[in-house]
């Protein structure tokens, strides 16, 4: 009897497990665009502008005051970001990562390794 109540404790254990597990909501979505497809915004509160591919029309996100901008895994303002990319002379071969908060619908982080 006490080996039937431990398997049925598992049992309901089990089922009680499965809803948790089933539940994998994308929360971000990560976009790798080329530095000459990426458009910054010019203040904190602003949009970001970019194309995922070359003849693919321009996606615009929201930014805010919560919005990473990482150089080389280092976090800066966006000024300096700006900056820093700006000098980039071949901005079509260097890679940026955008990171969109799905359901903020704003970008949580723009990351760039120069």
């Amino acid at each position: 009897i006490l080996m039937k109540i431990k398997v049925m404790i598992a049992a309901i254990l089990l089922a009680l497990a499965l809803p948790a597990a089933a539940d994998n909501t994308v929360v971000q979505k990560a976009f790798e665009v080329a530095l000459g497809d990426l458009r910054l915004p010019r203040a904190e509160g602003g949009t970001i502008a970019f194309k995922e591919c070359r003849r693919c029309e321009y996606v615009r996100l929201r930014v805010s005051e919560d919005t990473r901008y990482q150089i080389n895994g280092n976090a800066v303002p966006l000024s300096k970001f700006r900056a820093a990319v700006l000098e980039v002379e071949d901005r079509g071969n260097k890679a940026v990562t955008v990171l969109h908060h799905i359901k903020r619908n704003q970008v949580a982080a723009v990351s760039v390794n120069l």
